[in-house]
């Protein structure tokens, strides 16, 4: 053992089901989640979740000395193990909180350049999170608050997120996550990586949210009301699924066929609806 991996010895803890907690165990896994995020000299990284540290462990080992790497863990045991563990590293800092409640524009404020988001999400909360963090890293595009997100989720959640139109996986998440950011499926994980082990195949994404829309919505909640409504009865035409917010007729003045579904309609499509609305 070298003196550097005596420094960080891996955490004893029993993973804790409230929390969704699956401990990631396979170095091969680690490796190439490390190689897809690249962190390089200067970057201000923060993870969400690190647990018992086998992604953060080997990320300090690659992390420069004009780096930061700011730790993320709702779980108040583990957050004293790893500030115990990694207190002689002053690139590395703690916080303990909720992910979707923690305000991760104040962690923009402290430096210099965007943030560089990454973790192991935990499957019964990676949607509304995802949604938490577009609106983070979007609600001020000037500010470029975060520059990409690396993350491991369930693989079906990866998979509508990158859905096209016309899939059956296509949907709200498929829409509003394209709306904000460029979404690059990278490799599979087994349940087989992780302790302990899901019933579920994982995935691996990169999120690269856009310094300017290529679509752009007048009013992104709006958007996202209108996605929302037409996606709550998918066998719905869009006709009926939007009732009360356009009509047949102010759908057909924009080009709009009021009997297809949802599920066809490309994201510029919806974008044009929500900006016809007053």
């Amino acid at each position: 053992m070298t003196d550097s991996e005596s420094n960080y010895q891996t955490v004893s803890h029993t993973a804790r089901k409230r929390f969704g907690q699956n401990f990631l165990q396979d170095a091969s896994v680690i490796y190439n989640i490390l190689r897809a995020i690249g962190p390089s000299s200067g970057d201000h990284l923060v993870e969400i979740g690190p647990g018992q540290a086998a992604l953060t462990k080997p990320l300090i080992e690659q992390l420069a000395k004009d780096s930061s790497l700011k730790l993320l863990e709702i779980d108040r045991d583990l957050a004293s193990q790893l500030t115990l563990q990694f207190a002689h590293d002053e690139r590395v800092s703690i916080h303990i909180g909720d992910a979707l409640a923690f305000d991760f524009t104040t962690l923009r404020e402290q430096t210099d350049k965007p943030l560089r988001v990454f973790g192991n999400l935990p499957y019964n909360i990676s949607t509304p999170l995802i949604f938490h963090l577009l609106e983070q890293a979007t609600v001020n595009p000037a500010a470029n608050v975060i520059s990409d997100m690396h993350f491991m989720l369930q693989r079906e959640v990866v998979d509508r997120m990158a859905a096209p139109p016309g899939s059956k996986t296509y949907g709200r998440l498929s829409i509003m996550t394209q709306y904000y950011c460029q979404v690059e499926p990278l490799f599979d994980v087994p349940p087989e990586a992780f302790t302990p082990q899901p019933k579920v195949m994982s995935a691996i994404v990169r999120l690269l949210p856009y310094k300017d829309l290529p679509l752009k919505a007048d009013q992104p909640k709006v958007l996202d009301k209108i996605v929302r409504a037409a996606f709550s009865q998918r066998r719905k035409t869009i006709r009926n699924g939007l009732k009360g917010l356009i009509s047949a007729e102010e759908l057909e003045a924009i080009n709009v066929d009021p009997g297809a579904r949802a599920e066809t309609l490309d994201i510029a499509t919806f974008v044009n609806i929500a900006n016809s609305l007053k």
